[in-house]
């Protein structure tokens, strides 16, 4: 028997999600939340196959939520069901733990694949999806200001925000340390910063 869980501040939305799983799925439970806190007492004394999750409800956190399960419930599997812009929130969502990411506005039958998708250990986001967060991650990388080192710069900056001194650089790369000064000049030149602090302030910035 599946159990599921629908986390939905609107009625109307859980009780058309309830009847759908109840004819997918028999026989099966569904049980309801309808904010973060309602949410996480359930899931304290219950366990369930999925949880869908809106992410735009009053007095919730959604996105904390979502990292809060992965981390007391690992093996939850939420699928955001949701009206919000997915092309702004759905990444946000996937690398907090969401297994899927769909739209209220999907149709029917694509609910229906994503639910299935998910259930199975699979993850679900829809072709639109996929292609606007391939497009926003090589905006990214075009945008990135790493990309303006050489190989070898790269390298060495990989080597300086390890912690590495010059000496130390030079001997792994066999290098002399003049020329591992040179390239260190260029590096805070290419990415215009002054010292090391800066240069990791930018590696975090950029997730480097």
């Amino acid at each position: 028997m599946k159990k599921f869980l629908i986390i939905d501040d609107h009625v109307v939305v859980r009780s058309g999600i309830k009847g759908l799983l109840a004819e997918l799925y028999q026989p099966s439970i569904t049980e309801e939340a309808f904010d973060g806190e309602s949410a996480l007492a359930s899931l304290k004394h219950n366990f369930y196959d999925l949880v869908l999750l809106d992410i735009q409800m009053p007095n919730t956190d959604a996105l904390g939520l979502m990292e809060y399960f992965i981390i007391k419930f690992p093996d939850l599997k939420v699928l955001v069901f949701s009206l919000s812009p997915a092309d702004v929130y759905a990444k946000r969502f996937l690398k907090a733990g969401a297994k899927g990411f769909i739209s209220k506005d999907a149709p029917l039958q694509e609910l229906k694949t994503a639910i299935t998708r998910v259930l199975n250990s699979g993850r679900y986001i829809s072709s639109d999806l996929a292609e606007a967060l391939a497009m926003t991650e090589n905006q990214q990388k075009e945008n990135n200001i790493f990309n303006r080192l050489s190989a070898r710069e790269f390298e060495i900056a990989n080597l300086l925000l390890e912690g590495n001194n010059l000496s130390s650089i030079a001997n792994s790369l066999h290098l002399r340390v003049s020329t591992i000064g040179t390239h260190k000049a260029r590096i805070f030149e290419k990415l215009n910063i002054k010292n090391l602090l800066q240069l990791k302030d930018l590696a975090v910035s950029y997730r480097f």
